[in-house]
């Protein structure tokens, strides 16, 4: 019988496992995950989960009678070591060999470490899994005065989760604005200023020289310019790097992740990539793209899947990513890559927190971002895939309803 190998325990593996079945595959269906949790989301780690206000069991994909009952087997705790194209094997790290008819690897990333001196340092801490996300729970009581090194996603979040905590939060940014790459100046000072308004002490254009210690635990960060921040916890948030060993060491096509094509196809024959890992081509956008966030993990698998068995699937959503950090909450649709674009319209007013802001080239919407406005996410998707020619005064007007505007 035809066996279906799953590399990955997080949401990806969970959902494309979910697909497989829904989609005809009867045969074996193996899942290997180098934690011995089984398959979970990793948003809340950040956000609910992290502030206390959901509970350790919403965080899993899938109870644990589901695997059991859609004959889903599930090899926790169990690294993959290598990948034998040749023999179609996954060869573990504990000396067995699991064969397989098709592969899918969706093997995540991992948080880029801190290289300084003193990054081995007691409570120098990361986010990617649930225990990191309780030992930051731990840190975060009100008086500790918390550092977060990196004002991207992560560390603004996690930020935000100490703030509310009643820690003290010092932020270390090496760009003049957080989130300046990702979303450019206009928008980026909305959210330095949402965390100075919060008593976030944001330090711009900063190096980290050094993390020091008392007994092995970090005691301070000390900066290039010489200053010394005293932290009882620091955590780190500096970007992540996408798991491609497996694939490198097979010789698969790796740049800046797994290299597929728009149908999640990668180099080798029967091997397919999902998730954080994978550099996919996006028809729409007519590039390759590696999307770091919860809704390519959610929405690609199904179409690895359909892939896997013969059945024609294109991946062509647009990326989307959100963001919740005390009463700001944000979802982002499309892709501008820095510098793609020529201006930012706004409707509403960005100083009040509640507004749409669409990055425009020419007269056509590349991406839209909606902050405390609700339940306009597919309006905002067709201005972006119409491609069609859309007036700044229309986008501004919060007179004119979005699903108006296109003819």
């Amino acid at each position: 019988m035809n066996t279906f190998v799953i590399v990955g325990g997080g949401l990806a593996a969970a959902k494309a496992a979910e697909a497989l079945r829904e989609h005809g595959h009867n045969g074996p269906l193996v899942i290997i995950g180098d934690e011995s949790e089984k398959p979970y989301i990793r948003p809340p780690l950040s956000k609910g989960y992290l502030l206390g206000k959901e509970e350790r069991d919403s965080i899993f994909v899938h109870p644990d009678d589901w695997y059991r009952e859609h004959n889903v087997e599930l090899m926790l705790d169990t690294p993959a070591r290598t990948v034998d194209i040749r023999a179609r094997q996954v060869h573990l790290d504990d000396g067995r060999q699991v064969s397989y008819t098709k592969l899918l690897l969706a093997t995540g990333s991992s948080p880029r470490r801190l290289t300084v001196p003193g990054a081995d340092l007691d409570n120098v801490l990361y986010l990617r899994r649930v225990g990191d996300s309780e030992r930051l729970k731990s840190a975060f009581t009100a008086g500790a005065k918390i550092v977060v090194i990196g004002a991207g996603w992560i560390g603004l979040e996690t930020a935000a989760a100490a703030r509310m905590a009643g820690a003290e939060v010092t932020v270390l940014e090496h760009s003049e604005l957080p989130l300046l790459k990702v979303l450019g100046r206009e928008a980026a000072e909305v959210f330095a200023a949402l965390h100075t308004d919060h008593g976030v002490h944001l330090l711009p254009n900063v190096q980290v020289e050094s993390l020091t210690g008392t007994h092995g635990q970090v005691d301070g960060v000390r900066l290039a310019d010489g200053r010394h921040l005293a932290a009882d916890a620091v955590v780190v948030g500096v970007g992540i790097t996408p798991n491609v060993q497996l694939a490198q060491e097979a010789g698969l096509d790796v740049q800046n992740g797994i290299v597929t094509d728009e149908h999640l196809r990668t180099s080798a024959a029967d091997i397919y990539a999902a998730g954080d890992v994978a550099n996919a081509y996006h028809p729409r956008l007519g590039r390759h793209l590696r999307v770091e966030h919860w809704a390519n993990a959610l929405h690609q698998p199904e179409v690895a899947a359909l892939s896997m068995l013969g059945k024609d699937a294109v991946y062509d959503r647009l990326p989307y990513f959100y963001t919740d950090q005390y009463d700001l909450g944000m979802e982002y649709t499309g892709y501008t890559k820095p510098g793609g674009y020529d201006r930012v319209v706004f409707r509403g007013e960005p100083s009040e927190r509640r507004f749409i802001a669409f990055w425009m080239a020419g007269n056509r919407v590349l991406a839209g971002m909606n902050v405390n406005v609700w339940d306009v996410i597919d309006p905002i998707r067709s201005l972006i895939t119409s491609g069609s020619d859309i007036d700044d005064a229309l986008l501004a007007d919060p007179d004119v309803p979005l699903d108006h505007i296109l003819p």
